[in-house]
């Protein structure tokens, strides 16, 4: 944890501290919370989200000095409300105890609840068709913890049925036709693989959501669904290879990316309050094309903002140890530690509502869309993923599972399922990662292209090849030992492969990185597919091997078969999307292509075979995925159709200059939006919306550009590319635009 002690303990503050954290109200004495009486909480004023400062540490290796963890509830957190009922937070390592024990956890629960100052709860959960759109991409309803007795006067009490299952209106989500007003019932029930946290006065139980027959309305079931096959199979694969061991789950650590714009030029635009992104204006004259924001030291104010978000995740058990400044003006990154899918997913979904809450208080709009500036480098979120047991040996690590199994031939066959998955559902993982932001991004020298390859590096390509022709015997990735020239400075160690950032999923020592995920994304479905195909995988490999099949055969067969998904060059090469077609590799340019591609019978088999979604769940996801594309385009084409005809044509006839061209634009977007309004087909209008998008409004975009560069600074009516990018120029010392 030296880190965390790091980032506490550094930095005295670089702004007044009026403007370093604001002013928050803490209410009335905790005492009050505490009391016996609930009807004093409905008097009393709120009490702050989270402290407005953490306080200053010691240096220990006590986590709880550290106040890490402090706000969820595991461990010695647990602990210490768990006791009073004999029992501890152990409980939790068997998912039995919501059959047997709920009562007493929900008990414990409300103890610490009302000793932290939280006597709300809510049931947590992921609908469908939240990326972009829905704030902090989840749904929730809050609760007080205390009832009424006989006697009118109101007492406090949760329950374990409270506890395990809450009930929703399941209709009024996007569910591709699971629900309907008149069938509308939907449920949360309890996820026990994810901690129960705090947050202000409120306690968060992470459930999953599901519908009166028994139907996935979320994004979260499928995952543990997926993680549940992938585990049997797994389990299954490892003991045909002679290892046992309990269990098998995806482990990742997600990179995500993000801009911080001033918030009064953002409060101008209306195309990125409605949308998140600009659909509008010209380049300033300075953009990325010097490479001098990539790594550069944090702007003061955007640092601030970004500490304060750390530290409150860092309290609710979300590490987030890295912090840098990304390759585009005013873009940023965070990244935690590796975890568990599950719980990594919904930290990462808390982490992205901590950026957009917290950005505001510091005047500051935290933009998480693929593609928010035309011209220069959107976001990602980069998911990084490995297979790990549960004694914890990393099966992407060959040392690691040579040591821990003593057999060398283990490594080469789990990598040849995963290259026999990938090849054989590049689809799906293109359609996984099929985000309307993501159409901008892909292949434009800043992500990788939508070709379903992976890169798994020059010596660990050779010893595959040497396996599948019966030479190879052991990998031993070979380190490098690297000298400066400067006599002063130690040699050092690199690892036995380079980067290749251009590849989409790139095998990187001890991890596959899914690089090319959008930055909104909630990425269950993204392992979800990874699971999946891993699980099918696993069960081939397994089956095979049960007819009576040597492991390394079902290797090599697989391994020749597959082997055209390896590509390791560089993926910007403009012959190599011609290349991989012709080799038969994954090739889908249009995100609405993908997606239609999500429900073909062959991804069916692979989804209900494993018993993650059926025909109706996976068709639901399709048709959200279909809706949520064509809404996201035409509020783009709404807001760039207002801002010219209400803001930009007026100003350009107070400059006393044409509007003829703008008008054009105007009629160009008109035309493409009500020709989508006519189409009845859902694919077919998706169709044509990513041409609306994609060709009429960048046409559009065009004249109303160059109007811009014309027109006189002063009555120019939005905000421009310069103000919203430059926060180290344009800022004063409150870090207001100036």
């Amino acid at each position: 944890l030296a880190w965390a002690q790091i980032f506490y303990l550094a930095s005295s503050p670089l702004v007044k501290p009026s403007t370093r954290r604001p002013t928050v109200s803490s209410g009335p004495p905790l005492s009050s919370v505490q009391s016996e009486d609930p009807s004093l909480l409905l008097s009393r004023a709120p009490l702050p989200l989270l402290s407005t400062r953490f306080p200053r540490m010691q240096v220990s290796e006590n986590e709880e000095q550290l106040g890490y963890g402090s706000k969820r509830f595991i461990g010695a957190v647990a602990d210490k409300y768990l006791a009073k009922y004999g029992e501890s937070s152990k409980l939790f390592e068997d998912p039995s105890w919501t059959k047997t024990k709920a009562d007493i956890v929900a008990s414990a629960l409300l103890d610490w609840g009302r000793s932290s100052g939280a006597t709300v709860y809510t049931h947590w959960f992921q609908p469908l068709g939240a990326n972009g759109l829905r704030h902090g991409g989840t749904g929730q309803v809050h609760n007080h913890m205390f009832t009424f007795g006989k006697d009118g006067k109101p007492k406090w009490e949760f329950s374990g049925a409270e506890l395990l299952k809450g009930e929703t209106d399941g209709s009024s989500y996007p569910n591709g036709g699971l629900r309907a007003t008149h069938t509308a019932g939907g449920y949360t029930i309890l996820d026990p693989s994810s901690p129960v946290f705090i947050r202000g006065d409120t306690i968060h139980i992470p459930t999953v959501f599901i519908s009166w027959e028994g139907y996935a309305l979320d994004e979260k079931t499928p995952l543990l669904r997926a993680e549940q096959a992938m585990n049997r199979e797994g389990v299954r694969l490892l003991k045909n290879l002679g290892f046992s061991t309990e269990g098998v789950q995806s482990n990742i650590g997600l990179e995500q990316e993000f801009f911080l714009v001033p918030r009064d030029a953002y409060a101008r635009r209306l195309d990125l309050q409605m949308t998140g992104r600009t659909v509008l204006g010209r380049s300033a004259p300075r953009g990325q094309e010097m490479c001098d924001h990539y790594f550069a030291p944090l702007n003061p104010h955007a640092l601030e903002c970004i500490k304060t978000i750390q530290e409150e995740a860092f309290m609710m058990g979300i590490p987030l140890r890295t912090r840098h400044r990304e390759v585009a003006p005013n873009q940023y990154e965070m990244a935690p530690y590796f975890g568990s899918a599950t719980q990594q997913i919904d930290q990462n979904l808390m982490a992205m509502t901590l950026c957009e809450e917290v950005s505001a208080r510091f005047g500051l709009a935290c933009l998480m869309q693929e593609k928010p500036f035309a011209g220069i480098n959107g976001s990602g979120k980069h998911n990084n993923w490995s297979i790990g047991t549960s004694e914890g040996i990393n099966l992407l690590n060959v040392n690691q599972v040579t040591k821990a199994t003593g057999n060398p031939a283990i490594f080469p066959v789990i990598m040849a399922a995963l290259i026999a998955g990938v090849d054989k559902h590049g689809d799906l993982m293109r359609a996984s990662i099929a985000c309307p932001g993501n159409d901008f991004r892909l292949g434009a020298c800043e992500a990788p292209p939508a070709i379903m390859s992976t890169y798994i590096g020059g010596s660990l390509t050779q010893f595959l090849d040497d396996f599948r022709n019966g030479k190879a015997t052991e990998y031993k990735p070979v380190k490098k030992m690297l000298q400066t020239g400067v006599d002063i400075v130690a040699d050092f160690e690199v690892p036995a492969e380079d980067r290749n950032r251009t590849s989409p999923f790139p095998y990187g020592g001890h991890r596959f990185e899914f690089r090319a995920v959008g930055s909104t994304q909630n990425v269950s479905f993204v392992n979800t597919v990874l699971c999946a195909l891993t699980a099918e995988a696993f069960k081939e490999f397994s089956d095979k091997i049960e007819a009576g099949q040597s492991p390394q055969e079902v290797a090599k067969v697989a391994l020749n078969e597959h082997w055209k998904v390896i590509y390791n060059g560089d993926g910007y090469d403009p012959e190599w999307p011609a290349k991989a077609t012709k080799q038969g590799v994954c090739r889908i340019d249009s995100g609405v292509d993908a997606i239609n591609e999500m429900a073909n019978p062959k991804n069916l088999k692979l989804f209900e075979d494993l018993k993650i979604l059926n025909k109706k769940e996976l068709e639901a996801r399709r048709d959200v995925n279909l809706v949520h594309y064509v809404g996201m385009i035409e509020m783009e084409a709404l807001c760039m159709i207002d801002m010219i005809v209400q803001q930009i044509i007026p100003a350009l006839k107070e400059a006393q200059m044409s509007v003829e061209s703008v008008q054009k634009a105007v009629d160009m977007v008109q035309k493409g939006l009500a020709a989508m309004h006519l189409e009845n087909g859902l694919f077919e209008k998706a169709t044509l919306a990513r041409n609306l998008r994609l060709e009429t409004m960048i046409e559009a975009r065009v004249f109303v550009d160059n109007a811009e560069g014309e027109c006189p600074a002063h009555l120019w009516p939005l905000a421009t590319y310069k103000e919203l990018l430059f926060l180290d120029a344009n800022q004063d010392s409150n870090g207001n635009t100036v």
